[in-house]
């Protein structure tokens, strides 16, 4: 299943523009979702030292893994409220946004369907 996956809900949600094998039975329009978080002083300063020193930074690993599955699960339910059992072609976008850099904007967004 590249590039699709199934919530806890039976909700699948795919980068794809089709579901293999799951005929689109109805288009219910664009969903998005956007989640902004802001960068902790303390974790900045050790990410830079780890940066310097070499290795990943896990705290930043973690921020942008949750707001990723925060976005997913603001377009899986406005999806699911307007009736539909799938979201396909999602996009996934990344921004800095903020004084001097200071947040972090994930966004998503993708059709709403029935399958």
């Amino acid at each position: 299943m590249t590039g699709q996956n199934k919530d806890a809900r039976g909700m699948i949600i795919s980068t794809t523009p089709t579901i293999e094998g799951q005929p689109i039975q109805q288009y219910l329009g664009i969903v998005t979702g956007e989640v902004i978080v802001g960068a902790n002083l303390f974790r900045d300063l050790f990410a830079n030292i780890r940066d310097i020193v070499g290795g990943r930074s896990g705290s930043y690993e973690r921020i942008l893994a949750d707001a990723r599955n925060q976005a997913l699960e603001e377009i899986q339910a406005e999806a699911a409220s307007r009736g539909g059992n799938a979201v396909v072609g999602i996009d996934l976008d990344y921004e800095v946004v903020g004084d001097k850099g200071s947040m972090l904007m994930v966004s998503a967004s993708g059709t709403a369907v029935k399958i």
